[in-house]
């Protein structure tokens, strides 16, 4: 079946394609991630191969075919480029590993209207917001893990059940949760997180405020929620996007 599909969507990845094209992954609103072809894209006149660039938020009209791999791109409009972000390092980093994420664990066409809502959401703080860029990929890759089905359980201890767990020294199992600092002396240990840590992770999740954070406890966080996946997904070996712009 084939069909000329409208769609928004936002540019995930571009590389060559023989002599004169390109070809997108993109994240699109109704139809998930798919890839497809800009024909005569590297072109310096093709107005398609300028607007189709990673990261630039998007409205596409598709001729898509269900059995075809790459999909062919009939035109594409500009929604929203981030121009902030592309003269920044720390939210272009950022937004790369958002990317990456997105290309390398999402399932090809499958639907989440809600974390098409979340990219554009934080691609958008990223460009316009004055919070530091690894607070809202924090925040960005804790809702990212909750729409992949593995959700931080941080609310209380997984052996007693304690709730009040802020300023003490807690453990993570990364198959079972957190554990508190009595439950923690028998338990097998994935991570340690001491109090400042869990309270910054509580603060992403909750969307709270973070005043005058401290940069060093926002990259274990990241490195955290990293080991976290690696865990789940074992095929997936880190946000290479983050390293590379060490």
């Amino acid at each position: 079946m084939s069909e000329i599909i409208k769609t928004e969507a936002v540019v995930l990845s571009k590389m060559n394609y023989g002599d004169t094209s390109s070809i997108v992954s993109l994240f699109t609103k109704e139809y998930g991630k798919f890839s497809a072809i800009i024909k005569g894209g590297r072109n310096p006149k093709s107005k398609m191969g300028l607007v189709l660039d990673p990261i630039n938020y998007v409205q596409l009209i598709v001729y898509k075919k269900d059995n075809r791999e790459l999909q062919i791109i009939s035109s594409a409009d500009i929604i929203s480029h981030y121009p902030n972000i592309k003269v920044d390092l720390e939210k272009l980093k950022y937004s790369q590993a958002v990317l990456e994420l997105l290309k390398k664990l999402t399932v090809d066409h499958e639907i989440n209207v809600r974390m098409f809502k979340g990219v554009i959401r934080i691609l958008t703080l990223f460009d316009s917001s004055s919070e530091e860029p690894i607070i809202l990929f924090g925040r960005f890759f804790i809702f990212f893990l909750t729409e992949l089905g593995y959700e931080l359980q941080l609310d209380k201890c997984s052996i007693c059940g304690r709730t009040n767990l802020e300023g003490t020294n807690l453990s993570y199992n990364h198959e079972i949760g957190i554990f508190c600092s009595e439950c923690r002396k028998n338990q097998l240990e994935s991570y340690s997180l001491n109090s400042e840590l869990f309270n910054y992770l509580i603060c992403l999740k909750g969307s709270k405020k973070i005043e005058k954070p401290n940069m060093m406890i926002a990259e274990k966080a990241i490195v955290f929620m990293e080991r976290f996946l690696i865990y789940h997904i074992p095929d997936f070996k880190g946000i290479q996007a983050i390293q590379l712009f060490k």
